[in-house]
């Protein structure tokens, strides 16, 4: 094994467990935060004052499942604009009820809400497990946060046999309110499931109260393939982007001020006070532009957003080899293919020529090569926090995206190449000097 094939195994293996590790948005966050401090990143609070350096490294949390961090580089930030890298931490998937209980035919099952666009026919005869966060009060009723994770399978939704219908492989559909309840036991009585987290994850003295709760697949990540190209894991849209987003603002330098954020609730719309479409990133560059300008102008905010740029990073579709008639001639991304540009003329995805020529630099730059993808003018098109965060900030953006197959099954497919050269490239991204320009002398 050569050095740059020693290097993406390496990098598999970290990716692979983060994702294992990660079930939900608050694990994913608490990991992100994780990696963040071992390599000197500073914990902030919202509710605290800011007091920067230039050289320092920081990160801030919302809601425990939204996380930005940035480096406070030394240029002055009106001048040089912030080098952003963006991704989401939800994945669709099976979230608990609230009062969730049901016993059919001495089964105990627990009702489930879909979150997002989840390809549900993968979710059957899946080993499941359950994590989230439990809100709680202790002795002295104080109310508490705890992440739980039952690490194991306990649950399963099974396939009804095809001799009770013989037309499942044809004309088959999924009721979600009916089909879908997951089996924990046999009973012959409902249990509180409040009760049941408590004894499992609580001391006597504490209650359960609430909770935020979803089912996922306990099979791990796995490199397959009889040459070893494939990546298989829950989650890869999009906990791929935020790892590898991660991996280079953690290698990146202090000259230049980078940001990374990895918002929640892009699956289902990105209206939140912790999604795309709310203040968090723009209260955060607020601070930014307050603490690094080395003057006090108004206008300050104005210019560094004229001179910053965002990568937002959300996988894209590669071509299947069985239904390639679903993609658009001569836009076919294939898997180990090289990151993929996005491009919606309907601004579906936010990349225009500028930025996507910038992209495309990059990449020359790092020897990593890169694709395009339009989706078919008659199919619909899937979005991002791309659009959304460009409309609230006024920022440049563009859209691009590792492929993949399978997207929001429970188990999704990429290439095992693409997510470190993805991560070159935004690192590259983060400790490029100077004001983005174009040839003419026009700002980005």
């Amino acid at each position: 094994m050569n050095a740059v094939d020693n290097q993406i195994e390496i990098f598999n293996k970290q990716l692979a467990g983060f994702i294992d590790g990660s079930p939900t948005p608050f694990h994913a966050v608490a990991n992100i935060a994780s990696l963040l401090r071992a390599a000197g990143f500073q914990a902030l609070s919202e509710a605290d004052d800011w007091t920067l350096k230039q050289g320092e490294k920081y990160f801030v949390t919302r809601n425990g499942s939204s996380i930005i961090a940035f480096v406070a580089g030394s240029e002055d930030l009106a001048e040089s604009g912030i080098r952003m890298a963006g991704a989401h931490t939800d994945s669709p998937c099976l979230m608990v009820k609230p009062q969730p209980e049901m016993l059919n035919n001495n089964y105990f099952q627990l009702g489930v809400e879909v979150y997002g666009g989840a390809l549900l026919n993968p979710w059957f005869d899946r080993d499941l497990s359950l994590a989230g966060r439990l809100v709680y009060s202790d002795a002295s009723g104080q109310l508490k946060l705890k992440l739980i994770n039952f690490d194991e399978a306990i649950a399963i939704i099974p396939s009804l046999a095809i001799h009770l219908d013989r037309t499942a492989n044809t004309e088959r559909t999924i009721n979600t309110q009916t089909d879908i309840p997951p089996i924990l036991m046999q009973a012959d009585k409902k249990t509180d499931f409040r009760e049941l987290l408590a004894e499992r994850f609580l001391s006597d003295d504490e209650k359960v109260l609430d909770y935020e709760l979803c089912f996922y697949d306990v099979q791990g990540a796995a490199t397959l393939g009889l040459n070893k190209e494939f990546f298989a894991a829950a989650r890869l849209d999009n906990l791929l982007s935020c790892f590898v987003a991660t991996q280079a603002i953690i290698h990146s330098d202090t000259t230049c001020t980078s940001l990374l954020v990895c918002n929640d609730h892009e699956e289902v719309g990105s209206v939140s006070s912790v999604g795309a479409d709310g203040p968090f990133l723009e209260s955060v560059v607020d601070r930014l532009c307050d603490a690094l300008c080395n003057d006090a102008r108004a206008s300050n905010k104005a210019r560094v957003l004229d001179g910053s740029l965002l990568i937002s990073c959300d996988n894209a579709h590669a071509v299947h080899p069985n239904f390639s008639a679903k993609h658009e001639a001569g836009h076919k991304p294939a898997l180990n293919g090289g990151p993929v540009i996005k491009v919606n003329s309907n601004q579906r995805y936010a990349t225009n020529g500028v930025t996507a020529s910038l992209f495309r630099q990059l990449c020359a730059e790092v020897d990593v090569p890169v694709q395009s993808f339009v989706t078919r003018t008659d199919l619909g098109c899937g979005s991002t926090i791309g659009p959304v965060t460009a409309a609230k900030l006024g920022i440049p953006t563009l859209d691009v995206g590792i492929p993949q197959l399978a997207m929001h099954s429970c188990r999704e497919l990429t290439g095992t190449l693409d997510p470190e050269r993805l991560s070159r490239v935004l690192t590259q991204f983060f400790n490029r000097p100077g004001r983005l320009q174009v040839a003419d002398g026009d700002t980005i």
